[in-house]
């Protein structure tokens, strides 16, 4: 089978940022699912993997990287009882082993969920990654409840991003929340209304925004972009006893003491946790994605699809970590085989 990897941690824009290479198609045991894969999307974690994995080595063997997909079960292990073969399916994967960008991927059943059947292939190839971290962050991290929740209001900073993007949709249509998404730009600030953003203020002077806007603190605030840029304004913003979630980790420590007399809780958001640590509750994520493609069918949900390219070359993946490491992406960019 033809998969694309890279052996060493070069800039995008060097000639084996990516290569193209055959491997052998693997074999499907136990709970594994051989999955031909007929779309991928990249995600910010591609690239930063990509310019780490590798960094001052040369690897034996290319690193596949890649987390979300869809594709149809070629073969199933002997463990297998949510699929069978010819089932079409999408997922995120697990970071621990090899990924999407290839031909073929085994991946475990119990965090793979049914396609949706109204969208195209690659409408739903944009929606596994994001859709899940978004689910996650709101109802498994916050445990937001629409009976007791609804109206109150969530500040989501990186709205337009792929996350934010299905953020703003759940926390609005599932939560009934009242979303206010941070945006800069025209174009950005038109897509998190489209995505259903109560208001969209401008995420350089945080504070002033959000309380121009009417709220002068929010009951819960979900971080896509920056933990330690925005700790400050979050803990300012933050109603006391409000809860604090973020997916971004932190290159120092954080100062969890300025949010001591609010009584705010803080939670880190992780989608691979489940199938790094093998956790008893993994099959959670086959759920969640099943629930995803309903909403998506039932048009509750819309794929955040803006830009698809055509073809698994290194040359399209090149393109697609460029356009994400320029940190200007709206909603979520495809690979189509």
């Amino acid at each position: 089978m033809k998969a694309i990897g890279f052996r060493t941690s070069f800039p995008v824009d060097h000639e084996e940022s990516f290569i193209e290479f055959e491997s052998q198609i693997p074999e499907a045991k136990g709970t594994d699912l051989l999955v031909k894969i007929q779309a991928i999307s990249v995600n910010p974690v591609d690239f930063k993997i990509r310019q780490s994995a590798a960094k001052d080595t040369v690897l034996a063997d290319p690193k596949v990287i890649g987390w979300d997909a869809v594709g149809i079960v070629e073969a199933i292990g002997e463990k297998v009882s949510l699929f069978k073969v010819g089932d079409t399916v999408f997922y995120a994967g697990d970071i621990t082993r090899s990924g999407s960008n290839a031909e073929y991927q085994l991946v475990d059943e119990n965090i793979v969920g049914f396609a949706p059947k109204t969208t195209t292939i690659s409408e739903a190839a944009a929606m596994p990654l994001t859709s899940l971290t978004a689910w996650e962050i709101l109802f498994d991290r916050i445990r937001i409840s629409p009976e007791k929740d609804k109206g109150k209001s969530v500040l989501i900073i990186g709205g337009a991003g792929g996350v934010g993007s299905v953020a703003i949709q759940l926390a609005k249509k599932i939560a009934g929340l009242k979303v206010i998404a941070t945006a800069s730009r025209p174009e950005t600030i038109n897509w998190c209304k489209k995505m259903g953003a109560d208001v969209v203020v401008n995420h350089f002077d945080l504070v002033k925004e959000v309380r121009e806007a009417g709220f002068e603190n929010v009951d819960f605030i979900l971080d896509f972009v920056d933990t330690n840029m925005y700790w400050d304004v979050m803990a300012e913003l933050i109603k006391p006893q409000g809860h604090i979630a973020s997916i971004t980790g932190s290159s120092e420590p954080v100062a969890l003491n300025k949010l001591k007399n609010k009584s705010v809780s803080f939670s880190w958001e992780l989608m691979y946790t489940r199938s790094m640590f093998q956790t008893a509750d993994k099959i959670e994520q086959h759920h969640i994605l099943n629930r995803i493609a309903d909403l998506l069918d039932e048009g509750v949900v819309l794929s955040t699809l803006t830009t698809t390219l055509k073809g698994l070359t290194a040359e399209n993946l090149k393109e697609a970590h460029k356009l994400l490491e320029s940190g200007k992406t709206i909603g979520k960019i495809v690979i189509e085989y």
